[in-house]
């Protein structure tokens, strides 16, 4: 995948978030989002963290987490939360949308898969609908599919992904999940939420897991 290609469709889809959060309402800040104990804001403060983290930081936070990944992007999130209101945060994420920085260790694709899918840990709580780009979707699915560091291999064996709005598909498993390449993705990343959207055997052995 160009460089270049990955982060222009990154840019827009930032840009884009930054537009929809504008139009958030005072209580819509602090929704629970669909990542567990997270709210709208704590996500939209992650968000901004991932053109701002350095090695440095990452190490001191892995250790005051114990080595706990998640316990440490939490922290990272709630701090910067109560640092900022959401309007300094949009401002912040819209200012680096089109920055080449990413946070320590993460790939090239990493950033449009963490505004694709932190987009819908936004909009679908609210009950708004954000709509995800059919060719940077699959790509970000692709990835993610293919990376260790979200545990889509373990989440999704014996599952076969089926794509209804693409002519995608993958995973050598028997039981098929159908669905849009948007819940596809959501569900890759462990999201339960996106099993509304998906259907067949697989979906079912998903909805036993996730």
């Amino acid at each position: 995948m160009h460089r270049e290609r990955v982060l222009s469709w990154t840019k827009a889809e930032r840009l884009g978030l930054a537009d929809f959060l504008d139009d958030l309402e005072g209580a819509d800040w602090e929704t629970p989002s669909l990542c567990t104990g997270w709210t709208v804001h704590d996500v939209v403060a992650h968000l901004t963290l991932s053109t701002r983290t350095t090695l440095s930081g990452m190490v001191k936070g892995m250790v005051r987490a114990r080595g706990d990944w998640e316990r440490m992007e939490f922290d990272a999130a709630r701090h910067r939360a109560a640092d900022f209101g959401p309007a300094e945060l949009i401002a912040q994420f819209r200012e680096t949308a089109g920055s080449t920085r990413r946070a320590p260790l993460s790939a090239p694709l990493d950033p449009l898969v963490d505004v694709l899918v932190h987009g819908q840990d936004i909009a679908r709580p609210l009950g708004r609908v954000r709509p995800t780009p059919q060719e940077q979707t699959i790509a970000a699915l692709e990835h993610v599919l293919a990376s260790p560091f979200y545990g889509a291999r373990k989440r999704l064996r014996g599952v076969r992904l089926v794509a209804t709005d693409a002519n995608w598909s993958r995973g050598g498993g028997q039981d098929e999940a159908r669905g849009p390449a948007g819940d596809l993705l959501l569900l890759a990343t462990g999201r339960a939420a996106a099993l509304t959207g998906v259907s067949g055997p697989g979906a079912e052995r998903l909805g036993r897991v996730l």
